[in-house]
């Protein structure tokens, strides 16, 4: 998917909102363990719910590979749930060398047909090249995530080109030489709204991958107002919010309310932004 094709389903459903799709077995409502495939059948009745209100779905590969093969197929059949033209991510935060990040790369970008994969940057340009080889595909590498425990590296202060910054500060200048707006998005917590203006400077035309709204705490009004750009420009992910709305036999339809909740929020940024006509 390009960016233009983003930039489209942004207009067309008013939305930037981007759905985890985890699965939490001891979540999952009890009433679905009747089913062959109670994880599969969760994700269906959700995407069923949301699919109208949402330009992209981010399946965590550890909620999947926890369950071994079984959890492998409830992705694939998952995966083929998902309607065409919405955008996918393959939650995997991978960062390996040389053949082995190809071979992540040709596994969730070919067999499994993600349009996207989350990648680590820590092991440098051989470990996320291989990801930038692949055609209308795209690379969104770690650089500010919301979690607590970022602060242990990514806000350090590090010397680099004669001038001090913050880690992720370099992270995003040596990365932004591998790739372009086109073919790389950057991850960026909610939670680091105060960061956010700055890494839009630093970013200008790249897409930003934001979670942390909802459960942990991050505000999409902040998010919006710092993060959006002439052709939209974000992503914003929420999983628990939507996901366990209800552990009830309503809770797709609980689900879907509430996307529908996010994405009115989002239509009028985006009316503010001037970007829907």
């Amino acid at each position: 998917m390009t960016r233009e094709d983003l930039f489209t389903q942004i207009c067309s459903k008013k939305s930037y909102l981007c759905i985890g799709l985890d699965p939490d077995p001891a979540k999952i409502p009890q009433h679905l363990m009747v089913y062959e495939d109670p994880v599969f059948e969760f994700n269906r009745q959700i995407i069923e719910a949301t699919k109208e209100y949402c330009i992209a779905y981010k399946p965590n590969l550890a909620f999947y590979e926890s369950m071994g093969p079984k959890g492998l197929m409830s992705l694939e059949k998952t995966m083929a749930c998902i309607p065409r033209g919405v955008f996918t991510i393959a939650d995997a935060k991978r960062g390996d060398i040389g053949n082995t990040s190809t071979l992540y790369a040709k596994a969730y970008f070919e067999y499994f047909q993600f349009d996207a994969i989350t990648v680590a940057p820590y092991m440098g340009e051989d470990s996320v090249k291989p990801f930038l080889d692949f055609k209308n595909k795209w690379v969104i590498l770690l650089a500010l995530t919301s979690n607590k425990g970022a602060s242990d590296f990514q806000v350090l202060t590090v010397e680099h080109q004669g001038g001090n910054k913050k880690l992720y500060e370099t992270v995003i200048e040596k990365s932004i030489e591998w790739g372009n707006s086109g073919n790389m998005m950057y991850v960026t917590g909610a939670t680091r709204a105060d960061h956010l203006k700055h890494i839009r400077k630093m970013l200008p035309d790249h897409f930003l991958l934001v979670p942390g709204i909802g459960a942990q705490g991050g505000s999409l009004e902040e998010v919006s107002v710092n993060g959006l750009n002439a052709q939209g420009g974000l992503l914003v992910n929420s999983s628990r919010q939507i996901l366990y709305a209800s552990s009830g036999k309503d809770f797709a339809s609980k689900a879907g309310a509430e996307a529908r909740l996010v994405q009115q929020e989002m239509e009028k940024h985006l009316q503010n932004k001037g970007l829907l006509s």
